[in-house]
């Protein structure tokens, strides 16, 4: 026979009794009402404390000195040499970069500098370049394409 609307239930074990607090001690929630003895948790009404809270002791937000400044809008700029780019044959992109491992992968804008020399012939694709370091390109007759930056849809706005 099929299940119908006037016969339909939760599975078993889905549902569970309501705790009835203070309802004398067959409860198992008798006299104290699970909340133990004494204290600032046992009493009535809030006693929620504010996040960080020690009980009155100095937080550790306040313990700890503060120095400096933290610029909310720095750029993180993934440095790499010329010299580097020695080992590739080609083409070098940021994906190829981060592949061998000179850029870090969570890198979101890679800059090459002039550093070192270059003796290959590569088309070199980055977001930034120093200005040595596109005449050391260039002198080795490669070419160097500069990538725009994706901006986030927050920055846009």
């Amino acid at each position: 026979m099929g299940t119908t609307l006037s016969t339909l239930a939760p599975n078993k074990g889905a549902t569970r009794k309501r705790k009835r607090i203070g309802r004398g001690p067959g409860s198992g929630y008798g006299k104290t009402g699970g909340k133990g003895q004494k204290g600032q948790k046992a009493r009535a009404g809030h006693h929620g404390a504010k996040v960080g809270f020690e009980g009155g002791q100095m937080p550790m937000q306040r313990r700890l000195p503060k120095r400096g400044f933290a610029n909310p809008f720095r750029i993180e700029v993934a440095p790499i040499n010329v010299a580097a780019l020695e080992k590739f044959d080609g083409e070098v992109d940021v994906a190829a970069l981060k592949a061998a491992g000179v850029v870090p992968r969570k890198a979101k804008i890679v800059k090459v500098l002039g550093h070192g020399n270059l003796t290959k012939k590569l088309t070199v694709r980055a977001h930034r370049f120093s200005k040595s370091a596109r005449e050391k390109i260039e002198a080795a007759g490669g070419t160097v394409e500069v990538i725009a930056i994706k901006t986030s849809k927050a920055a846009e706005a």
